[in-house]
């Protein structure tokens, strides 16, 4: 049975505009830990490839954050939603701490899709209950 249904379209220019008045400070704020290494190791070769990552991230977390019902607020945050990839590439969201504990206990399984174009990212999540 589907729980929620988020979209969520970012404008890539607004990220770059973010990250150069921030810096690394902005992507911290956005990305897990093992994200983080991705960007830095995407933007050290391609910063316009590691801008995309960044856009597609924050994008997939607020489409997320919006099938869940919650929006940002816990225990919903950004750096305890991660979207990481099976071996296949398909995107998958993994969780840790606090959302990973609740969105267990309600019983949910999330599926995410992403994708960016010149100067935009979006995410589409279909967050499904899988026991009652």
């Amino acid at each position: 049975m589907i729980y929620g249904i988020g979209t969520d379209i970012c404008d890539v220019r607004r990220i770059r505009a973010s990250l150069e008045r921030h810096g690394e400070r902005f992507a911290q704020k956005i990305l897990s830990d093992a994200e983080l290494l991705t960007w830095r190791s995407r933007s050290a070769r391609w910063p316009e490839r590691g801008l995309r990552y960044l856009a597609t991230r924050f994008s997939a977390k607020e489409a997320f954050s919006k099938a869940i019902g919650l929006g940002m607020r816990m225990p919903m945050s950004w750096r305890l939603c991660e979207v990481g990839k099976l071996p296949s590439g398909q995107p998958v969201i993994v969780l840790h701490g606090g959302l990973k504990t609740w969105f267990e206990g309600q019983g949910l399984r999330a599926h995410v899709t992403v994708t960016d174009e010149t100067d935009y990212a979006a995410s589409f999540v279909v967050v499904e209950k899988t026991n009652d």
